[in-house]
């Protein structure tokens, strides 16, 4: 308790509590802005930190993280935009709510549970690390193939009115997910001899396409037709109320602690966590609830929130425990940590116990902050609804081709948004949801080169799963997920 409180008084020196601030506002515009991921805003701001104390370094880059991943709900729930992967989810119920005519419920859901998901975490990080890496360690091929499957199961809870048109759209997503290089052999595969599709299409440019996009074309399609489509959303700064916070602590309590233990698992991100958290929050609430997630539901909003920002802390579990990155950012992070000359592992606790200390003190802050200018900054947010529509759908246009060039400096990626737009306007005209798309491009890869792994280890044998306590029980959990849902549709007809 000493080193904690010697690290939050090092927090709050002049000169590193700025740094920090500044790093949770940078995060939060980079977070909101389409296609410019966490993990881009803190690769950018690497460079700033060579010359800086390694604290003030590090506890900058921690803002900009921490920061970027609350800012994309923003864009979610405003524009049905979401900035980042992570905020995919969020955008299910948010823009409905926007819709609603309450935004300022939907975003001020979104920042409190993202307070509470990111503190929650670093509680857990502070407290019960080690114990959480040993966990990380356990899962090999067969759990990350289970946790790859039983989120893909979740398809069933995002697909709206039609589970079919849901499964549908699932299966478009992982037959589209095989294009490029073999995972394990290398041969290319329905690349059609193009250079530009040997490294597989990018979920960010089609996310951006099938939300963004398709989403700017519907409104430049009603200014033409001049039909009434979406009406004029008003701006609302009405906070939810304490009745309506205190029916969701259990939800975003869930949410962070799911969120904190799928960040330690080394290559699960917060985008799998806020759509297995969001089917867990759906799977948790009462009939009357169930039918209200995916037409504005602030529990629908607090669970995907909780959850993609309680993986910040889990993901920081296994780097400075073992010394290995729970997702792209920590990565990051790491190089960050070695360039200023730590090394994390488990001699850091150790060696540089005040460091550690001050880390999960600028965490703990840095989460706050979040907190802070998330609720401060609603009535600013808010104003963008006040925009004519004839011009929110040019700067929607401008604002992805820009996030979905930047991604690699490709103008592939902005041809595969353009595509998936157009793919995406014509769903919502049929009803097809886009969310099962993106889940399946980001864990359709990852459960066939993990599935693959799996049998090579088995030696061809599935029996391997039987040996495999957590694996064989996400199994179950993921085929329960697609099964009770047909079996309860058929008890209520």
């Amino acid at each position: 308790m000493d080193l904690l409180l010697q690290g939050l008084m090092n927090v709050f020196q002049p000169s590193v509590i700025l740094l920090l601030i500044a790093g949770v506002i940078v995060g939060i515009i980079i977070g909101a802005l389409p296609g410019l991921t966490a993990t881009m805003g803190v690769a950018l701001f690497l460079p700033v930190t060579f010359g800086m104390d390694a604290v003030a370094g590090i506890l900058l880059l921690i803002g900009v993280y921490f920061g970027s991943i609350y800012g994309g709900s923003i864009s979610a729930i405003l524009l049905n935009t979401p900035g980042t992967p992570a905020s995919a989810a969020t955008a299910l119920d948010g823009y409905q709510l926007t819709k609603q005519g309450k935004a300022g419920k939907a975003l001020g859901v979104a920042a409190i549970a993202s307070g509470v998901g990111g503190v929650l975490s670093v509680i857990m990080l502070v407290f019960i690390s080690p114990q959480l890496a040993e966990l990380a360690l356990d899962f090999s091929a067969p759990e990350m193939f289970a946790l790859a499957l039983f989120g893909l199961s979740i398809i069933s809870s995002i697909s709206g009115g039609s589970m079919l048109k849901g499964l549908i759209a699932g299966v478009f997503g992982l037959v589209i997910a095989t294009i490029g290089m073999d995972p394990m052999t290398s041969y290319p595969r329905f690349t059609f001899d193009q250079l530009s599709l040997l490294n597989g299409l990018s979920f960010i440019p089609v996310m951006i396409g099938l939300f963004a996009v398709s989403e700017a074309l519907i409104i430049m399609e009603e200014q033409l037709t001049g039909g009434q489509g979406l009406k004029k959303i008003v701006a609302s700064y009405v906070l939810p109320k304490w009745k309506e916070l205190k029916s969701l602590w259990v939800t975003m309590t869930r949410s962070g602690l799911i969120g904190t233990f799928i960040g330690i698992i080394p290559g699960a991100g917060a985008d799998i966590a806020a759509f297995v958290s969001y089917n867990e929050a759906k799977r948790f609430s009462k009939k009357e609830d169930k039918e209200l997630f995916g037409k504005g539901n602030l529990k629908g909003v607090a669970a995907s929130e909780a959850a993609n920002n309680g993986v910040t802390g889990g993901a920081m579990v296994p780097l400075l425990t073992l010394g290995i990155p729970g997702d792209a950012v920590t990565a990051v992070l790491l190089g960050a940590l070695v360039v200023q000359g730590i090394q994390p592992g488990p001699q850091l606790f150790t060696t540089s116990a005040d460091l550690v200390y001050t880390l999960f003190a600028g965490m703990f802050v840095a989460n706050i902050l979040m907190l802070i200018f998330g609720l401060s900054g609603i009535r600013l947010f808010t104003k963008i609804l006040k925009v004519p529509k004839n011009i929110i759908a040019p700067i929607i246009i401008v604002l992805s081709t820009i996030g979905a060039f930047a991604i690699a400096n490709n103008f592939f990626d902005v041809y595969t948004m353009l595509v998936a737009g157009i793919i995406g306007y014509f769903m919502k005209k049929f009803g097809f949801p886009a969310s099962p798309i993106v889940l399946a491009l980001i864990l359709g890869p990852m459960a066939e080169s993990e599935l693959r792994r799996t049998l090579i280890m088995s030696e061809g044998s599935y029996s391997i799963f039987l040996d495999r306590p957590i694996a064989l029980v996400l199994i179950v959990f993921a085929v329960l997920s697609l099964v009770l849902p047909m079996i309860w549709s058929k008890i209520k007809k």
